[in-house]
């Protein structure tokens, strides 16, 4: 909590010192630059009011109906935030007798999907898995329920035809840890 208090500290800081740099900013000449330093700063400024305190986001989550919990890393001295996502496993259907011309459209219709629920914020990640084996691939859901996880799984047109189905689990992964 006192680290906490310490980096809202320093952030409050920060802004403050900014603000005071944009204001000189505006004073400054075109022959020292002044419009350049003056745009880089605010610059600056919006990417920081951007930055949201822990306990905003953890507020900001709890209020769209996320799973959450919260631990200190010890090393840090971070808050951080694990979130309960939810991991469609997509299967080898039942329903494989499609002709190649038949499939072929089924998976760009399959793309189209996975594209959509990328871009509409619905789903993190997807991606096959490289072998031919019965587990066809993944899709991350970064959605707050199973059940909204799992309508929006089978909302994929291989999965209406029968080419693939769906097992839906609960996952849990730390907020904002990018993959390596």
């Amino acid at each position: 909590m006192e680290r906490q208090r310490l980096n809202n500290w320093i952030r409050t800081a920060m802004v403050f010192m900014l603000i005071i740099t944009l204001a000189s900013c505006k004073n400054e000449t075109a022959d020292h630059n002044g419009d350049q330093d003056h745009q880089e700063t605010e610059a600056v400024v919006k990417e920081m009011e951007k930055t949201k305190s822990v306990a905003q986001e953890i507020k900001e989550l709890k209020e769209a109906g996320f799973q959450i919990f919260e631990y200190m890393d010890e090393k840090t001295g971070d808050t951080v935030i694990m979130q309960q996502y939810f991991m469609a496993f997509l299967k080898r259907g039942e329903n494989r007798s499609q002709t190649k011309e038949e499939a072929d459209s089924l998976q760009a219709l399959h793309m189209a999907h996975l594209g959509r629920m990328y871009e509409e914020g619905y789903a993190d990640i997807s991606g096959p898995f490289g072998d031919d084996g019965d587990l066809r691939g993944i899709t991350v859901y970064n959605v707050p329920t199973l059940q909204m996880a799992d309508s929006l799984a089978n909302m994929d047109p291989s999965v209406k035809a029968g080419r693939l189905m769906i097992e839906v689990k609960p996952w849990w992964a730390a907020k904002g840890f990018p993959l390596r």
